[in-house]
């Protein structure tokens, strides 16, 4: 496990090195945490073809490359039997450090923290947080449901939220993430770690009854971090790189090596994770079939059928498959068109130079890159030569490894960019990592058990019936839901 870290994380430059306004080292580049920051430099503007010296001198539109080759013809199933709760969790958990600020410019985040900070669920600034915060026994708002506990809605917590004009007020929750009004999901896992904070919250008050509603606030966050933290490595990138070896989160592991705790986003981890194609046709929830129509901005979804029900349905419907051609649902075709033109404007480097920077062979045909006879003639057709192929379109078009969610590429680049932004996080520091930084031996504890089950089942009135960030064996159909019969 610590060669796995190490040799991950030395493959992210620390400190950084280039952002989308300079090409090369400045001091802009490291001190100025508005920008994402970059692996590679720019494409230089006044190379011959946009990519360099290779390939076309116009690249291919990006609504024809999507519409040929991304879009969806016919569901595919993840075959590493990755399933909903693993997607959403993939959103929700990225959206704390994914924030692209379009507004300021290209390659701006809103997202000072860089890293993990829980602040999609505590709002990404001193206001916001304290809008959604109760101001006592260090507790986050909520309101009581039949009994149970949902995030507050925005007219007693009064955040900005990203709902459609006309959605009535009793449907507009207030999450700590603007934008995760928009899926079920994302207000399914807003609603576990709201109950998780507040439950953490009366663990920490019951041993130390006199901390006041900050001390408490700011440790549950920490505890919060920490459980987040071990939930992804041990169970998320555990599941999602297909790895053997058993992951361990162990912050002490790197404490005698040259590690900095230290953290910056880059523009082309940002570029890599538009997973889309995870995303089915439709969604099973008890019984039911809901439309895409039915399913977004539809928060009532969350709060009718219950986290229980919600948690047991996700965990039983398959995701698509990411890597390969054509698996992408029409809904989200239109992220992937703004990928790729965000990309041209940045000027990202090809997908062969960052083989090259992870360390992996480059492609030399369209052929050996795909597998695919046809995919590769249609990519001959558009770029002309292997080392113009784009980033973006490489890492979902290459060819998948035998029975994985991926191309080889994903895996290879994510996890430098995953292993050193969850290791570098200041709680895994010698100077946090020891039980008084988390309220004491009670809250450690609470860390070093996290889990995903954990998470569920210590905040429902009962446990779901299944639990997990891929389909139980052998019942994943084609269609993207589970057999009737199971």
């Amino acid at each position: 496990m610590r060669l796995v870290l190490t040799a991950r994380s030395t493959l992210i430059p620390s400190p950084p090195t280039f952002n989308s306004k300079y090409g090369y080292l400045s001091w802009e580049s490291y001190y100025n945490v508005s920008y994402y920051t970059r692996i590679l430099p720019p494409v230089p503007e006044d190379c011959p073809t946009p990519m360099g010296v290779k390939g076309k001198v116009v690249l291919p539109s990006p609504e024809l490359l999507v519409n040929k080759l991304l879009l969806r013809r016919t569901f595919r199933p993840d075959p590493q039997g990755s399933n909903l709760m693993f997607a959403f969790f993939a959103q929700h958990f990225t959206h704390q450090f994914f924030k692209t600020h379009n507004s300021m410019g290209l390659g701006y985040t809103k997202a000072l923290a860089h890293g993990v900070d829980a602040g999609h669920i505590y709002g990404d600034n001193l206001a916001r947080q304290l809008k959604l915060r109760l101001q006592r026994d260090g507790k986050l708002k909520y309101q009581l449901i039949d009994g149970q506990m949902y995030p507050p809605l925005v007219a007693d917590a009064p955040v900005k939220m990203n709902y459609p004009p006309g959605t009535p007020p009793e449907l507009q929750l207030a999450i700590g993430q603007e934008v995760f009004g928009l899926l079920p999901g994302l207000g399914m896992y807003a609603t576990l770690w709201l109950r998780e904070h507040n439950r953490v919250c009366d663990i920490l008050k019951a041993e130390h009854p006199t901390w006041d509603d900050d001390q408490l606030f700011q440790t549950a966050r920490l505890i919060i971090i920490g459980e987040t933290i071990r939930i992804v490595i041990e169970e998320y990138v555990q599941h999602l790189s297909g790895y053997l070896l058993k992951l361990k989160f162990d912050p002490s592991l790197l404490f005698n090596a040259q590690f900095q705790y230290s953290n910056r986003i880059a523009l082309e981890f940002v570029q890599l994770y538009h997973w889309h194609p995870l995303m089915p046709d439709s969604f099973f929830i008890d019984g039911d079939e809901l439309s895409y129509e039915q399913f977004l901005f539809n928060t009532s979804v969350v709060t009718q059928y219950g986290v229980e029900k919600l948690v047991d349905a996700f965990s039983r419907q398959v995701a698509g498959q990411v890597g390969g051609a054509n698996n992408m649902h029409a809904v989200v075709t239109g992220v992937a068109v703004r990928t790729i033109i965000e990309s041209r404007l940045l000027r990202i480097q090809s997908f062969n130079q960052y083989r090259k920077r992870f360390k992996l062979q480059p492609y030399t045909s369209f052929t050996q890159f795909t597998g695919e006879e046809e995919v590769a003639g249609e990519l001959e057709d558009m770029y002309g030569d292997i080392d113009a192929l784009e980033f973006y379109p490489g890492l979902l078009l290459e060819r998948t490894r035998p029975g994985a969610i991926f191309g080889e590429s994903m895996v290879e680049m994510g996890a430098p960019f995953s292993l050193k932004g969850l290791l570098g996080n200041p709680i895994c520091s010698p100077e946090y990592w020891k039980p008084s930084t988390f309220g004491g031996q009670v809250g450690f504890d609470l860390v070093l058990s996290a889990s995903l089950k954990k998470l569920v089942c210590l905040n429902t009135r009962t446990c779901p019936p299944y639990v997990a960030f891929h389909v139980p064996e052998e019942t994943s159909a084609p269609n993207g839901h589970m057999d009737d019969e199971l």
